[in-house]
């Protein structure tokens, strides 16, 4: 049985390192210590067309030949992989002689240095060694990247900022917490302060530590307790302070989220600003009901609008999808506009309400009657509203009329 390993991570940047093998084991080596800024040189007679690669861009210098004895000189690293077990012999034993540590894919009993299994966040980087099996090092290290992206392992910083902090300005998709990015879940997971929106994955703060401050400044049409300034003060504040926030929202931050509004203040007072896109819920929602804003032959282009916006101008008719956000309060004006219009009064329309959510459901009928239907099932926000002709592509429509719903509306699950 081996002694237990001494866990080490390399500054190994401007540092020579020698690579003995042209193989892919040398080659996923070569590249892993170019990308950690070391100066390799690789010796073969002939090489991998992976290696080669790395030659041609310059970020390895290729000695066409045998390694012999004195190949080492002035290295701090070697790694052998030649698949021939005396020439790794050979390096081990010059790299021992030399007191230079040494990886040695043919006997990492033999070897001096193991290569670990390696996941990386930002400025975390975490090695997994498996004993000398690389493949249960690759399952632990999987099984680590699954829960760090999942939240389920802390990346919050523990110590305070030397300098001011930063704004991550998130769009946390239309509510699913399965819908957000990789990098915003590791995000959340480093965050200090939280801003969060009422719509969006809200089911995700349960999982933040204690110690994370939570603001909810979550806005219900007509009612707006958190001004928008406000939240702006918010972020900046917190940011100068120190943290790291995360600004929550619903759907992508750059779609009638005001997620410009909240980055530019903040780069106004000093704070530096990452925004992560978002799925938005213009485009998602109708998709989870089988409604594609485009499809061949039916619609070309769509528009995304709020319900308060001028409709007349739109461009286009039944072809031309028109999705619109933030609508149920203008719902009939909205309708009224677009049946006088080349969509006419007979064009399709979908509501799909609480898009993701506990209680999704969808309604259908068109331009000229969607109001009173809507006023009769009670439709609530937040819902997406969508018209056009791909509306009648979705494989909904026709079950809810079968099932005999007078209003053309049906319960979903969420």
């Amino acid at each position: 049985m081996s002694s237990p390993l001494y866990p080490l991570g390399l500054q190994i940047a401007g540092r020579a390192v020698v690579v003995v093998g042209g193989g892919p084991v040398a080659a996923r080596r070569a590249s892993g210590l170019v990308d950690a800024g070391a100066l390799v040189t690789v010796i073969a007679p002939k090489l991998s067309a992976e290696v080669r690669a790395l030659v041609k861009t310059g970020a390895v210098t290729w000695r066409k030949r045998s390694y012999t004895t004195g190949d080492l000189d002035g290295a701090w690293l070697a790694h052998t992989a030649t698949g021939v077990p005396e020439v790794d012999a050979l390096v081990s034993a010059d790299a021992e002689a030399a007191r230079i540590w040494c990886v040695n894919a043919s006997d990492h009993l033999a070897a001096t240095a193991w290569v670990p299994a390696v996941t990386r966040r930002g400025t975390v980087t975490v090695s997994v060694s498996g004993g000398g099996d690389p493949r249960r090092a690759i399952a632990l290290r999987d099984a680590i990247s699954d829960a760090l992206d999942s939240g389920a392992l802390p990346l919050r910083h523990r110590r305070a900022a030397a300098t001011g902090g930063i704004v991550h300005l998130i769009g946390g998709g239309p509510g699913d917490p399965e819908l957000l990015t990789v990098r915003a879940r590791h995000l959340l997971s480093e965050a200090e302060v939280v801003v969060a929106d009422r719509l969006g994955p809200r089911s995700v703060l349960s999982e933040l530590g204690d110690d994370v401050l939570i603001i909810d400044v979550g806005k219900l049409p007509g009612n707006h307790p958190v001004p928008q300034k406000e939240i702006n003060a918010l972020l900046v504040e917190h940011a100068l302070a120190g943290k790291r926030v995360v600004r929550l929202k619903g759907g992508d931050p750059f779609v009638f989220g005001r997620g410009g509004e909240e980055a530019e203040y903040c780069r106004q007072h000093g704070v530096e600003v990452e925004v992560v896109p978002g799925v938005t819920s213009a485009i998602a929602v109708p998709a989870s009901v089988g409604i594609p804003v485009t499809h061949r032959g039916v619609a070309t282009g769509f528009s995304v609008v709020t319900g308060h916006e001028e409709l007349s101008a739109l461009p286009g008719g039944r072809d031309h999808t028109v999705i619109i956000l933030m609508g149920v309060s203008t719902l009939a004006a909205s309708a009224s506009t677009l049946a006088a219009g080349p969509r006419g009064a007979d064009c399709p329309v979908a509501i799909i309400e609480d898009g993701y959510g506990a209680r999704q459901r969808v309604t259908f009928g068109a331009l000229g009657t969607i109001a009173a239907q809507a006023a009769d099932s009670g439709i609530r926000s937040p819902a997406i509203i969508v018209v056009g002709d791909v509306v009648s592509l979705s494989p909904y429509a026709d079950v809810a009329l079968a099932r005999g719903h007078s209003n053309g509306s049906a319960p979903l699950e969420g």
